[in-house]
């Protein structure tokens, strides 16, 4: 679609969110790419840095209470990214906001997620949620790839709505699986270690 295009040609004209695959190599494997969250345009350069059959399948996972708080932002995450949004202020407490998640891997596609669940103005990620946890716990056979996205917290800080145009760099990592037996807190520590150790 023409709006895909156009986003990700902006944000390669300002970023150049240039992939390195440095722990694993583009598949047609099914996955859950995981990443650090710094600032609203992370969809996007993580998006734009998988290769466009890659691309097709994989949705990015997005905010509702942010990708769909205006008419424009919906057009942009449902038409230009395809993302799949989420509520993370549920007012129903029996509610799970991963449903919409189970769907989308249940067909067969990737995506795209940010354990922190709001974004850190920081170097490093911060700690992560349970989504994760739970989505390797109900979907064992899809691949976990760590994704460290360098330099987009100071290319668009929280408070900026354009982006300060500087090189950024999309890590890809190793794969890594829920070891059995291995509890909640324990697998989000490593898989939150796989972040950062594509910082380094």
């Amino acid at each position: 679609m023409w709006l895909s295009y156009i986003l990700i040609g902006s944000v390669r004209a300002l970023l150049g969110a240039t992939p390195r695959w440095v722990g694993a190599q583009p598949a047609q494997t099914q996955r859950i790419y995981f990443a650090n969250h710094t600032s609203h345009i992370d969809t996007v350069a993580l998006w734009s840095a998988l290769p466009p059959e890659l691309r097709a399948k994989t949705r990015p996972v997005a905010a509702a209470d942010y990708w769909g708080a205006s008419a424009l932002k919906r057009y942009i995450a449902l038409k230009g990214l395809n993302a799949v949004l989420i509520d993370r202020h549920r007012t129903d407490p029996n509610a799970d906001p991963l449903q919409p998640l189970y769907g989308v891997l249940e067909r067969g596609d990737s995506i795209i997620i940010f354990p922190e669940g709001s974004r850190q103005d920081q170097l490093l990620p911060g700690p992560f949620k349970s989504g994760l946890y739970h989505l390797a716990e109900r979907f064992p056979q899809v691949e976990l790839i760590p994704v460290y996205l360098e330099n987009l917290h100071r290319s668009m800080p929280k408070g900026t709505f354009i982006p300060i145009p500087l090189i950024c760099t999309v890590r890809f990592g190793a794969s890594l699986r829920r070891l059995d037996h291995e509890d909640k807190s324990a697998f989000l520590e490593r898989a939150r270690n796989a972040v950062i150790g594509l910082a380094q």
